[in-house]
């Protein structure tokens, strides 16, 4: 039996709600999440190919979400990327207002990333 290759991003049922919502209004969106002081810890949600990567940036996964036709990248600042590199990042949506740069902003809402250590198989698995 095919054990499932380990994942280091992950969405909420509440999250994938309004990301389907933000979908239906704005087309393709994808995530980037810098660390820097403007947003903090927020993951910030644009419209597709809006926000410019870099080559320092590290592409984290793709959320595959019922009803979403591409899957939703997920970006990290490097910087950042290696303070997070041995957890598991999972998307929630909290009450409260977000930056004013992020889709979600206007719906009262804010992403937020929740965290966990990777277990040491799923650390070997994604380093194969």
């Amino acid at each position: 039996m095919n054990t499932p290759a380990p994942q280091r991003v992950a969405v909420t049922d509440q999250a994938a709600e309004l990301i389907r919502r933000l979908v239906e209004q704005h087309g393709h969106v994808m995530f980037h999440q810098s660390g820097g002081c403007c947003d903090g810890s927020s993951p910030m949600c644009y419209p597709h190919g809006e926000f410019r990567t870099g080559v320092n940036d590290v592409h984290l996964g793709a959320l595959e979400i019922e009803g979403v036709a591409e899957g939703v990248e997920v970006w990290m600042s490097g910087p950042q990327f290696e303070y997070w590199r041995h957890t598991h990042l999972t998307i929630d949506v909290v009450s409260g207002r977000g930056s004013g740069f992020s889709l979600e902003a206007p719906e009262g809402v804010r992403f937020l990333l929740r965290s966990r250590l990777l277990t040491s198989e799923e650390l070997a698995g994604l380093e194969t």
